[in-house]
C-alpha cells in the first residue's frame, strides 16, 4: 500500500518489515530513518552511509512520524495508582 501525497514515498506492505511504514518499499522503516537522522548530524555522511536514501525520503519520514503523534495533553489531579499524591508535588 502506498499512502497518498504528501506521503507518496512512505509504503506499507503487510509482508515486508512486519507491515511497518517504510521508505519507497525499501527495507528501511520510518522508525529506522528517525534513528538514522538522530545519529548523523552531517547529511553528507548520512547519505554516504545510506546511499539509497534521498533528502525527500528524510522529509517525508519526519512528516509522517509527526502526523502520527497525538498532541493532546491531559492534566491529572493525582498520579495514577497514587491516590494521595498530587501531580504538582
Amino acid at each position: 500500500m502506498t499512502l497518498r501525497a504528501p506521503f507518496d514515498r512512505i509504503t506499507i506492505e503487510p509482508g515486508k518489515m512486519g507491515g511497518k511504514p517504510c521508505v519507497r518499499g525499501l527495507l528501511i522503516s520510518v522508525e529506522n530513518v528517525l534513528n538514522i537522522l538522530a545519529s548523523f548530524s552531517d547529511r553528507k555522511e548520512l547519505f554516504e552511509n545510506y546511499p539509497d536514501l534521498e533528502e525527500e525520503d528524510l522529509r517525508q519520514a519526519l512528516a509522517f512520524a509527526a502526523s502520527t503523534l497525538d498532541d493532546r495533553v491531559e492534566i491529572l489531579d493525582r498520579l495514577p495508582d497514587s491516590p494521595n499524591v498530587s501531580a504538582a508535588s
